[in-house]
């Protein structure tokens, strides 16, 4: 008996999931008659968290259509801002995306991170206890189907990868209200609350401090404050709805 046969063509910025041989135009795929076309999909390479939409023969199915012979599919890449209903918008960020973590927490963007590797199995049930947009490279964990929601970092650059997740998910910029090291908020403190923190270079040099609720933590406008201001005012100024 033959296999049902399909065709599947991808958006562009889906393509590089795929191999090489399937990034023109729509390309047979065979399938055995009973696995869904979300399925189908992600077979070949695509996790389900990037696509947009499913268009079979011109209309829009679920991930849970399952494929006929000679159908004609194509999967969209999602729609961007990207709308997550039945949460506030936070995001979940895996080992080793600590740079961006930092950088959302920067720009008070609700950010969870771990800094060690839990595993994939940890990570997901921490996204649907907390309701958080998981955040990775790692095309495996995003195939997970407990999750509560998620993305793929398309960039090694943390530059690149904070343009791009403002861009998909347009959250609110709050600057300098969190914790850039375990997310807390932060609140003005005075020198003598934070003193136990400061080195005596520190403590003749500056009175405006701030202070993490959570942990503790100090913040003052030290050495490296000019390239903090740096990344703030450039996401402020490419995404100036969202501050």
């Amino acid at each position: 008996m033959n296999r049902p046969e399909i065709h599947v063509e991808f958006a562009a910025d889906l393509r590089l999931f795929v191999p090489n041989g399937r990034r023109r135009g729509a390309t047979p795929v065979s399938t055995d008659g009973v696995s869904t076309l979300g399925h189908v999909v992600e077979s070949l390479g695509v996790p389900l968290t990037e696509v947009g939409a499913l268009v079979v023969d011109g209309r829009t199915v679920p991930p849970a259509h399952v494929p006929r012979d000679g159908e004609t599919v194509t999967v969209r890449a999602v729609r961007r801002p990207q709308q997550i209903a039945g949460a506030p918008l936070r995001f979940l960020l895996d080992v080793h995306l600590g740079t961006l973590a930092r950088r959302l927490r920067l720009l008070g963007v609700d950010t969870a991170y771990e800094s060690t590797d839990i595993g994939d199995p940890a990570l997901a049930a921490r996204s649907a206890a907390e309701r958080r947009v998981m955040l990775s490279r790692d095309r495996g964990l995003l195939r997970r189907r407990e999750l509560w929601a998620g993305a793929y970092v398309y960039s090694t650059s943390p530059e690149d990868q904070l343009r791009d997740i403002l861009d998909r998910f347009s959250p609110e910029l709050r600057p300098w209200t969190r914790c850039t090291a375990c997310n807390g908020l932060l609140r003005e403190a005075t020198k003598e609350e934070v003193a136990e923190q400061l080195k005596g270079g520190t403590h003749r040099s500056y009175d405006v401090f701030a202070q993490c609720r959570e942990c503790g933590r100090a913040y003052w406008k030290g050495a490296h404050h000019e390239q903090l201001v740096a990344i703030v005012e450039r996401a402020l100024t490419e995404f100036p709805s969202r501050g």
